[in-house]
């Protein structure tokens, strides 16, 4: 069953220079940035109260996120849903007509399972399930 929003993904261009300002805006500490060079991929996750802000830069060359950020610049990417049951909500969430980029869960950059959704799931925003 779906439990909440678990975090904003953001895609970046430069995730050093994000977090200075979103931390200084929100006046924040500033998160340690997760290097993982086999996906090519940084992310920082901004803890707030009620919700977090997980920020991805995508250093490849045509990652999802590297196409979306040379498409759109800095933006939204997604909203992710926690889940403590993801088989049964993959369904349920296919029954209402979301489509998936890949139905098996994997581990994701902050070693949960996860699975992502076409973008058309909420009229142009991927949605992401993940365990808490």
């Amino acid at each position: 069953m779906i439990k909440g929003v678990g975090h904003i993904g953001i895609a970046v261009r430069d995730i050093v220079k994000s977090l200075e300002t979103i931390c200084r805006v929100l006046d924040v500490p500033t998160p340690p940035i997760r290097d993982n060079p086999e996906r090519k991929m940084k992310v920082a996750v901004v803890a707030l109260e009620n919700l977090s802000l997980e920020l991805l830069e995508d250093y490849s060359a045509d990652g999802m996120f590297a196409k979306f950020v040379r498409e759109r610049g800095n933006a939204i990417h997604h909203l992710c849903f926690l889940t403590d049951d993801m088989d049964s909500d993959i369904r349920a969430l296919e029954e209402r007509g979301v489509e998936w980029l890949n139905r098996q869960p994997s581990v994701g950059l902050r070693g949960k399972q996860i699975v992502f959704s076409t973008p058309s799931a909420l009229d142009g925003i991927p949605l992401e399930l993940s365990e808490p």
